[in-house]
Parts: C-alpha cells; structure tokens; sequence
C-alpha cells in the first residue's frame, strides 16, 4: 500500500486545521467550537479571494474597465465552480442572502402554478425558512398538509407521508437533516413518491451541505437549497433548480431581468465580493483531496473529488458523534433528540438534547464559561420541538461537529458536561 493510500485511509485533521486561520488566531484557538450548523469557520482560501476582491477591484462587476472585467470574471468563476461542485449548470444557481430569503422567493415565484385547493406538504421537522414560505400561500387558496414526526424522536417516517399524498398534491417540502434530529431523510422514497402524482420536491439541504455533497443529477429534488456560511463560505444563499422546475417559476427580479438565469430568482441583486470569494470553497476541497489522494485523473469531475473527500469526512464525523451519542443515551436523565447511534450517510454530526431541571440556556452558558461554544434554543425549528412537548422558550442544547473538529475535544466536551450534570 502506497502512502497516500495509507493517508486515505482517515481524515488527516491537523491538515485541515492549518487550512483555517481561526485555529491559529490567538482570541479564537483556545475555544472548542461546536456551533458550526449556525455558521462554519472559513478557510484560507476563500479569505485571500474576499480580502483581494474588496483591496484591488471592489467594483460594479462587469464594465469596460480592468477591474470591473476582473470583479465579473471572479464572480463568473464562483457560479462554475459551484456548478461543478454540484454537477449543475451554472444558470441553475441563484445566489441570495440566505437560504430563508431563497425559499420565500421561490415560494412567490410558483404562485402561478397553484389552483385553488391544490395542496403542498410540509414537515413540522424543518427550519422554519422551508416552512413558513409555503404556509403564506393558504391566502391564495393553497392546502397546506402536515407530515409530522414521531413525537418521541422527532423523526419523519415516509409511511405517513405516503398516506397524505393526493391527486392534488403539487409540492412536496422537507429538509434533507433536520438541524435539530440530525436524522438524513429518505430523499429517493420521497421523490418516487412524488413522481406517482407529478408532485415538485423542495428539498432544504442547510443542515445536510457541511456534511455531504449531492451529485443533484441523481438526489431526486427538483429544488435544493443550502447556505453557504454554514459551508465554509460567505455569508451567502444558494439555491438550485432543475432546469425544468426553473421554467415553470416566474422572475422576481427586474423585468428586464427574465432572460437573466442568475438574476431572475434574486430581486435583492448579487453581493459581488460574498459570491466571488466562493471558489475559494472548492479549492479548499481540492487541497484536502490533493492531500489525502494525490493527482486526480483526467476524467475525475470536481464533484467526484468533494465527494471522495466527503467519505472520510463522514466517517471521521461519524466517529465524533458516537462518541457524544455514547455518553449522552448513557445517561437516564437526558432527553436525546433522534438517533441515538451515527452511521455514515444515516445521522450528521448534530446532536440535540434537554435535561430536565436544568435550563438548556444555563448549560450552554456552563460549557462557555469553559471555553466550549455550543448552542441552546429553537434553532428556528420551533415545530418540532413543540410537536416533542419541548418548551421552545428554553429549546434544547446543540452540538454542531463539523470535520475539523476532533475526537480530544468531544472528550473535554464529555468530561464538561459529566461536571455541568
């Protein structure tokens, strides 16, 4: 076995870490961070692009002149590469402000293909950004049917999606992870069973992107969507169509915009800088697929290379969360949302959980005081836990692991919590 077939074999995380500025600065590196599912550290490579866009040709993109050529160029040079990370074309993408904002455009960008009394499914599982946006079009005569989870897990079981599902159903909204259960949903089942009735599928892939990459030629969704921010990147939206589902929405943008790909599902306009700064994520999944499997081949696609780095990724976060859900499920005092076990491609990195007696807000504040930054509340998920007859006021604890965090600080995490406990 060569070295870097030996090197494939676990994700090397010191590597990772020296590719992000965060871990070495001296306010930030002594903090564990495990909030990653509210917003990821950024790699080197996306903040030499941001810094370098703002210095040399901070611009409107897209003049005669050098630096406006330049700015346009860079943003140019996002949507491929994104395009290519996603196997997409690039007048597929639209980039906006925020997953949230993404979807309540689309929302009003269909309103023209409901009746009245045509009905759209949605989940009490996800963000409320793949909730809400849907829910507003009862005032155009739309049904809204709820698939609803298991009230003890918080899961999604696709038996009672199966049972809600009409002649009359048109759309089909559920995230991909629940940012709270952390369970992948079955997203092949569900669109098959889309399909029986022509129905479209929204699928939030927010909290699923840090820990996959889709191929979208082969997910089964019509639209996805997830936020950049929580991917390494800028603080940026992008939402993707099939070029079929594309065409039947209706430009928000100018009117002058409607020829426009990129242009027609963001009435706010591009951030320039946020977006041209977001080739800088697929590099950095090329250095780690460099490091850990030398040269590509000709053939390999971007999207091939990101999801080769995605297997390790996975199993290193895999490792990371069994270590946590071992502790945690141990324990008869604690509340675990969703699976108490990880397996690769089943459960993120992600876990959520309550004690009663003990305010979730107190334990978050507890684990800060020791230089651990996790998470407490809602998490805009106010559905599910109200479905779990959890109080949203006091929400839960989350744990957000992301692949450059390690096994030592789960175990400091674990040795935090026994004293918090």
């Amino acid at each position: 076995m060569s070295p870097i077939e030996n090197k494939a074999k676990r994700l090397d995380t010191d590597f990772v870490r020296s590719q992000f500025p965060a871990f070495q600065a001296n306010k930030s590196k002594d903090w564990i961070f495990f909030e990653n599912a509210g917003g990821a550290y950024v790699p080197v490579t996306v903040i030499e692009k941001l810094n370098r866009f703002f210095v040399e040709h901070k611009i409107q993109p897209y003049g005669a002149s050098a630096l406006s050529r330049k700015a346009g160029a860079e943003m140019d040079e996002a949507y491929v590469a994104m395009g290519d990370l996603l196997n997409v074309h690039p007048d597929e993408i639209t980039f906006g402000p925020s997953t949230t904002l993404n979807f309540y455009v689309l929302a009003q960008s269909l309103i023209n293909q409901f009746s009245i009394g045509d009905e759209i499914i949605v989940t009490n599982q996800d963000h409320e950004a793949n909730i809400g946006a849907w829910r507003r079009l009862t005032e155009f005569g739309v049904v809204i049917r709820e698939w609803q989870i298991d009230k003890e897990n918080g899961e999604l079981d696709t038996k009672d999606l199966e049972r809600l599902i009409t002649p009359r159903t048109k759309l089909i909204c559920c995230t991909l992870c629940s940012n709270l259960v952390g369970t992948h949903n079955d997203i092949t089942t569900i669109s098959d069973m889309a399909k029986q009735v022509g129905a479209l599928i929204v699928a939030d892939g927010v909290s699923y992107a840090p820990h996959m990459v889709p191929d979208l030629q082969k997910l089964g969704a019509d639209f996805y969507a997830f936020s950049t921010y929580k991917t390494f990147g800028t603080h940026q939206g992008i939402m993707w169509g099939s070029k079929a589902a594309l065409e039947m929405t209706k430009t928000q943008s100018h009117y002058f915009n409607d020829s426009v790909p990129r242009y027609r599902l963001n009435p706010t306009g591009p951030q320039h800088a946020e977006i041209a700064a977001l080739s800088g994520v697929t590099e950095y999944f090329d250095l780690l697929y460099f490091h850990h499997f030398g040269r590509a081949s000709k053939c390999q696609t971007l999207n091939d290379r990101a999801r080769k780095v995605y297997q390790l990724i996975a199993k290193h976060e895999t490792v990371l969360a069994n270590k946590l859900l071992s502790y945690l499920s141990a324990r008869p005092n604690i509340r675990l949302l969703g699976q108490d076990r990880a397996m690769v491609g089943q459960r993120a990195s992600t876990i959520s959980f309550s004690i009663p007696g003990l305010a979730s807000s107190d334990i978050e504040k507890s684990l800060a005081n020791k230089n651990i930054a996790a998470g407490s509340g809602d998490f805009y998920a106010r559905r599910c836990l109200e479905a779990m007859g959890i109080d949203p006021k006091d929400g839960v604890v989350r744990v957000s692991m992301v692949h450059y965090n390690t096994e030592q600080e789960v175990d400091y995490l674990i040795d935090m919590l026994d004293g918090i406990i």
